[in-house]
């Protein structure tokens, strides 16, 4: 076993417990001595707090300060048979509990699956096989007083080629009692075995579609890749941390540089972590990970997100924390898996939001396996056609080693891109429409040549939202002051910040009109209109309400993949790193929508999904093309994206976030009041930034702005403020700022949060 399990650091005989249980202190225990030697730094253990049994995680050797050792209390339970964090990850959980403002406890809750929490063990197959052959006289005596068991024997003699069967395919075949071979076990004619089953994710009929054509032998990278790849080979060799960040056009085959250094992992028995920023892009690279690593070193590949099943969690979790398995590909959590001998991370399409959690512990993905690579001495590479204009700087600085991939793989175009004014199209149809008259055009030709398209727009539902003309009335939440989505095959209003629902009404609640309109488009409109437009076409749409059945996304890309569907519709759940070749259109049918947001990464953005959505386009043999539909043509964001021109974006980007002292130039942390009393989370948030201004201004270079309410004041019945503080750096400013808010009075009903390096402002 290349895994963790049992490195026990001497025979303690009392641990420092971080209780997982809201207990936000290290706490004292002896060890009982039938656990001696079974407990060590990063066990989780079952002990008594007050007059319950809770779980926490070893921290320590020794208990913490001088409580008497004789009236500690012994620890009642191992839950686990080893250690269920590694210690550099403890080290991590130290590190994050303190610059992302949150409890240790909270670290370790989201370290440790749920089902490892749970007390789950490997799932066991129970399989019988006969003891040996009975003589003639014995059988006769068996067939005269149980019959039954004679027929199972006679069944189990039969099978030449077959040593065991598993017991409960030989009941329903045999349509016997679980007594009758009981009994046979008892009386020495069948053993009973157990073997472990393994919940292999993505081990299923839609795996052959997610492996990418020509995936099982190494492609002959181009003197791009090679050049890139070498770098960083040679950073791998040295066994220190190191960050280089892969700055790969669309389709440049950065995926096939990350392989080149993970066989190279493979081969030296390392064990190696990939992320991606969505959850519907983990099976697509499990499918090039495990058809290219597994045949050719026999390590296993395992899947690591929220969606798996407890089982699959668990058992991928069991498998690297053994060494039965060295790398996990997943989303944002798989940073803290428990990787053997960990030499590299891969974040992919780094750039992505999606990395950041938005629930306490608040991490960053990206951050955080920047810093785990640190503490490892490990690789950490950072790729993206797009990426993030804090990674930029750090690249720009030196922080980062830089590799270019500035062409396609075999010298393929990048996709034309057409902006489409909707101005001159609405005055032409003298009315809102969906489709401009290029794409329709567009899409039509694509049918007729048996190519696929793919339409992306970043709202769900039909309308966006529902208005009365003649009052001026419009339908928005009882609980958050956000207007309600259209959701006609529903028929129903909904709200995508709290859920709540309600029925259309047939005419205008406030005056009685029945005038009421639908304004602006979502993925079920696009949907509509596209299937009116092309009947013909076998059109799918994938968006957060399609896709609550679990697999059934992946399903829909295999039947994408394999042609059976014309016209794919979303959000951008498929505008992030999908291989299709033969898509060969992108629309883009309201490229606006995140240039409208109150948020200074608005134009960073919206010129990310427009390069990343673009580059879903001409991945084959035939040109990609690309239409993009808008009401601001001329903005910066659009206008670069359709040159290409990351380095000219990013220039000038860099250039505002510097005069204004925003991030990457200094770090942004959000703080957030909640409660269901505006005048109360107005009054905290107010006395709070006195207390930051009279105590903490003085003694760190900070710059505070607020309180103010925010952007969506009210959300879920809790009205909402908000204060920030600009800082050069976070890791300074963090414990000063913790101290504070330990010391502070806060109400019950106000809620406070902290986010570090923020992403989502709204």
């Amino acid at each position: 076993m290349g895994g963790y399990c049992g490195c026990m650091e001497g025979v303690p005989e009392s641990v420092a417990v971080i209780p997982l249980a809201g207990v936000k202190k290290s706490l004292g225990y002896r060890v009982p001595p039938e656990m001696a030697g079974r407990v060590g730094v990063g066990s989780l253990v079952r002990m008594p707090i007050q007059r319950r049994s809770e779980l926490g995680v070893v921290t320590a050797l020794e208990a913490p300060g001088d409580f008497p050792f004789d009236r500690l209390k012994f620890i009642h339970q191992v839950a686990q048979p080893f250690p269920v964090l590694t210690p550099d990850l403890i080290r991590l959980a130290e590190w994050m509990a303190v610059y992302y403002s949150t409890g240790l406890e909270a670290v370790f809750e989201a370290m440790i699956p749920a089902a490892v929490r749970k007390g789950m063990k490997p799932k066991e197959k129970r399989f019988v096989r006969l003891a040996g052959e009975l003589d003639a006289d014995v059988l006769a005596a068996l067939e005269r007083r149980a019959p039954r068991q004679a027929e199972v024997y006679r069944f189990l003699a039969g099978q030449a080629l077959v040593k065991e069967v598993p017991r409960e395919t030989l009941l329903k075949r045999m349509k016997v009692s679980a007594a009758v071979l009981d009994s046979m076990a008892e009386k020495g004619i069948l053993d009973d075995a157990r073997h472990a089953e393994r919940r292999l994710a993505y081990d299923d009929e839609w795996g052959d579609a997610e492996r990418v054509e020509g995936s099982e032998t190494a492609h002959i990278l181009t003197d791009e890749q090679r050049a890139a790849a070498d770098g960083l080979l040679e950073a791998l060799g040295k066994r220190s941390f190191a960050a280089h960040l892969v700055h790969g056009v669309t389709g440049s085959g950065k995926t096939e540089v990350y392989l080149a250094v993970l066989e190279e992992v493979m081969k030296s028995g390392g064990g190696a972590v990939f992320l991606v920023p969505e959850v519907a892009l983990a099976p697509q690279t499990v499918g090039r990970l495990r058809a290219r690593l597994e045949a050719a070193s026999g390590g296993r590949t395992v899947v690591w997100h929220s969606h798996l099943s407890d089982g699959e969690r668990f058992d991928a979790w069991h498998a690297l924390a053994t060494g039965e398995a060295r790398i996990v590909v997943g989303a944002r959590s798989a940073v803290f898996a428990p990787v053997p001998d960990l030499r590299l991370i891969v974040v992919d399409e780094e750039h992505e939001p999606a990395y950041k959690q938005e629930e306490t512990p608040r991490y960053h993905g990206r951050d955080v396996a920047v810093y785990r690579a640190h503490l490892a001495e490990a690789l950490c590479v950072l790729g993206s056609a797009t990426p993030s204009l804090e990674t930029v700087r750090n690249a720009q600085t030196g922080k980062y080693a830089l590799h270019r991939l500035m062409k396609r793989v075999d010298d393929r175009p990048l996709p034309m891109m057409h902006i489409v004014d909707m101005k001159r199209e609405l005055a032409h149809n003298r009315a809102p429409t969906v489709f401009s008259r290029m794409l329709i055009d567009k899409i039509r030709d694509r049918l007729e040549k048996s190519e696929q398209c793919i339409l992306f727009i970043n709202r769900r539902g039909y309308d966006a939202s529902l208005k009365c003309p003649d009052c001026g009335y419009v339908a928005m939440c009882d609980h958050c002051d956000l207007s309600l989505t259209h959701h006609r095959a529903e028929h129903i209003l909904r709200c995508h910040m709290c859920g709540h629902e309600e029925y259309v009404p047939r005419k205008c609640p406030q005056c009685g009109s029945p005038k009421i309109v639908y304004r602006g488009s979502g993925t079920q409109k696009v949907e509509d209109v596209a299937q009116k437009l092309f009947p013909k076409a076998k059109i799918v749409r994938l968006d957060a309400d399609t896709m609550r059945k679990k697999n059934l996304f992946r399903a829909v890309l295999g039947d994408f993949r394999r042609g059976k569907i014309d016209i794919l519709v979303g959000t951008q759940i498929i505008g992030k790193g999908l291989d299709f070749p033969n898509v060969t259109l992108v629309g883009l049918m309201d490229a606006d929508l995140s240039l409208h947001l109150p948020d200074f990464r608005a134009a960073e953005r919206t010129f990310q999904i427009l390069v990343q959505v673009s580059g879903r386009s001409g991945r084959g043999d035939e040109a990609g093309e690309v239409v993009v539909q808008t009401f601001i043509p001329y903005s910066d964001a659009l206008q670069a994206a359709r040159r290409g021109d990351f380095e000219g974006f990013a220039e000038g980007e860099l250039a505002q976030r510097k005069e204004y002292g925003y991030p990457p130039f200094r770090h942004l942390v959000h703080h957030i009041f909640r409660s269901k009393s505006l005048e109360k989370v107005k009054f905290y948030a107010e006395q709070w930034t006195k207390k930051v201004e009279t105590e903490l201004v003085p003694t760190v270079p900070i710059e505070l702005r607020g309180p103010a309410p925010c952007p969506i004041e009210r959300i879920k019945d809790h009205y909402r403020y908000q204060l920030w503080y600009f800082t050069p750096s976070a890791s300074k400013l963090m414990p000063k700022l913790n101290a504070l808010r330990a010391k502070f009075a806060w109400d019950r009903e106000v809620i406070e949060v902290v986010d570090v390096d923020a992403v989502n402002l709204i």
